[in-house]
């Protein structure tokens, strides 16, 4: 087992070593776009993979895919490794995992409404806290009334549960404003516009599956594609914070370690902070503090240090700054920054040296045995044996095919969930409202038929009374005429007697 060769210093060539048994102390690589930082990121990761530990990571590019692939040995990378005295390199592709939230480069990565929670789903959303309030009401609900809330649909239909049932619900929870829920399901709309009806569903990951170790031993890199992801920032950024959570809600305690479990490097680390809530913040605080003691260590990458909330970059032990520029007020205070989170050198300024710094160059700090952090250096980051840049898309497909976790993932599951459950729940009420409603009609109709009965009887004639209007009716005919003139005859001569 082998410490993590960081680069040779730029004047003594000595090597700078990040130690194993310190690696889940977090940390941070950083600096200016073209500066280096993907190179540095990408030896790294293959020399925690050749030690046997498993590694994250996002390719937000699309040029780290080659680190499946054996290096081409440029010219300029013989060049820095004889700088270093670092010696031949030897080329070696790293077992390599990749993984896609939209299936098309890589395993389709899913999870459940239900396993991100309210919280994160609110900052999926963009949500405001009285938004945010009727989603924790919803999942409430269905907790409560067991349904599982996996996908978009599902979470659609608890939504219009409880906007019908909102009188009932806001005496229990608190108000349930329709306006509060049109806004949340618009905000899924674009949510599923953006590739979220994708990545929510079964089979969900499991993210035990980023521990995978080779036949060989080493840990497989775990490369999730992220170019199309990055289109959708705070989905970016709230998924990796998520699988973060997951993380440190399952592995179990570990203690310090002779090596890290899993190495998760945060790429574009600046999208996870920006514009956050103070509860969100707190919690990427927790888990970033408490997730080491699960052996765990997590790398932020971005372009400035002070793209970190304080609290958080207070927890990053090891530290390779590469360059920065400064051609304005505010970038020469984020510098100053820069040099007051080193351990000064009295060889250099540090605040002069990183506006100085060639490509591939870098301001290294680590923790030594003691967990103490080292004077900074200044040191030529190392070549990797790896690829740089982007592998064949062939060789990519036969990692995928040959995947330890491809029958996995494949497939899409849809068991029954909320929407299932809540619209049989309509069907059986609407059945009902129809019955019922049947037979009140009937009921009215037996009412009406014993009325008329009623009626007819009541107005069945006599005898002498059907002769008499019979009679009366004649009298417009002849008979009746001859009948009326016998008795108008009998009348007169009764008379004239």
């Amino acid at each position: 087992m082998n410490d993590i060769f960081l680069g040779g210093q730029s004047d003594t060539k000595q090597p700078i070593n990040l130690l194993l048994k310190r690696a889940n102390r977090h940390g941070l690589i950083a600096g200016a776009t073209g500066t280096g930082k993907t190179v540095t990121l990408q030896t790294m990761a293959e020399q925690f993979s050749a030690n046997g530990v498993p590694v994250f990571m996002a390719d937000v590019k699309g040029d780290l895919t080659g680190i499946c692939e054996a290096s081409g040995l440029q010219d300029f990378l013989i060049a820095r490794a004889k700088d270093i005295n670092m010696g031949d390199i030897k080329p070696q592709p790293c077992p390599t995992i990749f993984w896609d939230l939209y299936g098309t480069k890589g395993h389709p990565v899913r999870t459940t409404m239900s396993e991100v929670g309210p919280m994160l789903l609110a900052r999926m959303l963009d949500l405001n806290e009285t938004q945010e309030g009727v989603l924790q009401i919803a999942f409430r609900v269905a907790d409560e009334q067991g349904l599982v809330v996996l996908d978009i649909k599902d979470l659609r239909a608890l939504l219009s549960y409880i906007a019908d049932d909102a009188g009932e619900i806001s005496k229990n929870y608190g108000n349930v404003a329709p306006q509060s829920v049109a806004a949340i399901q618009r905000s899924l709309l674009t949510l599923e516009e953006q590739g979220g009806d994708q990545f929510f569903g079964e089979p969900a990951l499991n993210v035990m599956d980023f521990l995978c170790v080779a036949y060989d031993g080493r840990g497989f890199v775990n490369l999730l594609n992220a170019e199309k992801l990055m289109q959708t920032p705070r989905l970016y950024a709230t998924f990796l914070l998520w699988m973060l959570s997951e993380l440190f809600e399952i592995l179990p305690e570990a203690g310090d370690l002779p090596k890290p479990k899993l190495v998760f490097f945060f790429d574009e680390a600046h999208l996870l902070f920006n514009d956050a809530p103070k509860s969100l913040l707190e919690k990427i605080e927790q888990v970033v503090r408490l997730i080491r003691s699960k052996g765990v260590g997590v790398y932020f990458i971005t372009q400035n240090p002070g793209d970190v909330p304080d609290t958080v970059l207070a927890q990053l032990g090891n530290r390779v700054q590469h360059a920065l520029r400064a051609f304005t007020p505010s970038q020469q205070k984020d510098i100053k920054a820069v040099a007051d989170g080193f351990r000064p050198n009295s060889a250099f300024d540090v605040k002069d040296i990183v506006q100085e710094l060639k490509v591939g160059e870098a301001l290294v700090s680590v923790l030594d045995h003691d967990g103490t952090p080292t004077i900074v250096e200044r040191v030529l980051v190392r070549p990797p044996s790896s690829k740089l840049g982007a592998a064949d898309p062939a060789t990519i497909q036969t990692f995928i095919q040959n995947s330890p976790v491809a029958s996995q993932y494949t497939a899409v599951i849809d068991r029954e969930s909320a929407y299932e459950v809540l619209r049989a729940r309509a069907e059986s009420a609407n059945d009902q409202a129809e019955k019922a409603q049947d037979g009140s009609r009937e009921a009215a109709m037996k009412t009406k038929s014993s009325s008329t009965k009623t009626a007819r009887t009541s107005n069945r004639q006599s005898t002498g009374e059907a002769l008499v209007k019979s009679v009366v009716r004649a009298a417009g005919s002849q008979v009746g005429r001859q009948v009326t003139n016998m008795l108008i005859r009998g009348i007169l001569g009764g008379l004239k007697r």
